[in-house]
């Protein structure tokens, strides 16, 4: 039973990551119905961002003050957002606003492409080999202040959701009760009655690139500190599992999005234990198929008007 429950922390952990990667999948598609492949090796380049941040210009080691540590990190993670907040919204404009009219396939087509720039850029700049750091964080167990010690709970793991939970709700916040969400589920609605009404379009759908950027540069910081590793093509698997997240909750839905990611996250810890982590990609897709085929509008339903 211990085992079992520390691999659901695991998976929770994991979960809280792809969660903020598929929000970038679902608010894109809920927008403009793209599925943005580019967007896991933009989360890839917020994850290689920070290990040069904290490797070569910050240099931080588990023997810097805990205080210039955490302010270091602070800084890392709000630079890093900007940055690939900035680089998505730089991709919206230049490979998709020219093709919104066109048939569904162009942009598809260059969201691949996009993939594939994304990728060899990091693979041109950090080389294929993974990229490591130093575990920043103390190894002592949360759990044992309270005498539990068959159960690990690690300052990683607390990292995650002290970074992840508070992001999720702000944006649940920022979509559910500004002007600018509003406007958002009004282009997701019908984009051209929207427009007739006042709402910027364009900018909206760029505001919306800009948080998913936002979104995934946090989530590459946070996966490089908890799992102290990444390489060029981390994008493919983060990339597939908050994609199935997105689909699994109900494309377009920020809160299936998240369940659908929590869910994912202990599919993948329990196969990763339990059966194989060579499995593990195989199921994922299975989960993907078989949500595709037998409920396609996910678990909490797609949030997507008809169109014509």
């Amino acid at each position: 039973m211990d085992q079992v429950i520390q691999t659901f922390i695991i998976g929770l952990s994991n979960g809280l990551i792809f969660a903020l990667v598929a929000l970038g999948y679902t608010l894109v598609y809920g927008i403009i119905e793209l599925i943005n492949f580019a967007h896991g090796d933009l989360f890839m380049t917020g994850s290689m961002m920070a290990f040069f941040l904290i490797s070569v210009t910050f240099k931080l080691t588990p023997a810097t003050e805990p205080v210039t540590m955490i302010a270091v990190i602070l800084l890392v993670i709000a630079a890093v957002m900007v940055a690939t907040a900035a680089i998505n919204v730089a991709i919206e404009r230049v490979a998709y606003r020219p093709l919104r009219n066109a048939p569904k396939l162009a942009p598809l087509i260059s969201a691949i492409g996009m993939s594939f720039v994304l990728q060899n850029i990091a693979n041109l700049l950090a080389g294929p080999a993974n990229k490591s750091i130093d575990n920043l964080f103390p190894t002592t167990n949360l759990l044992s202040a309270f005498g539990i010690t068959a159960i690990a709970v690690n300052f990683q793991q607390a990292f995650v959701a002290v970074v992840t939970i508070p992001l999720l709700i702000a944006l649940t916040w920022f979509v559910d009760k500004t002007r600018q969400g509003r406007a958002m589920r009004a282009t997701a609605q019908d984009p051209d009655t929207a427009g007739l009404m006042g709402v910027d379009v364009n900018r909206t759908i760029a505001l919306t690139f800009l948080i998913g950027g936002a979104l995934a540069g946090a989530a590459g910081v946070v996966q490089i500190l908890y799992n102290n590793v990444t390489v060029y093509n981390l994008g493919f698997r983060f990339g597939l599992n908050a994609f199935t997240s997105a689909v699994l909750g109900g494309i377009g839905n920020l809160r299936g999005a998240v369940v659908g990611a929590l869910v994912l996250g202990q599919i993948n810890a329990f196969s990763d234990r339990y059966i194989s982590a060579n499995w593990t990609n195989a199921i994922v897709f299975a989960v993907l198929i078989g949500v595709l085929v037998f409920k396609p509008t996910g678990l909490l339903g797609q949030q997507l008007a008809d169109r014509a």
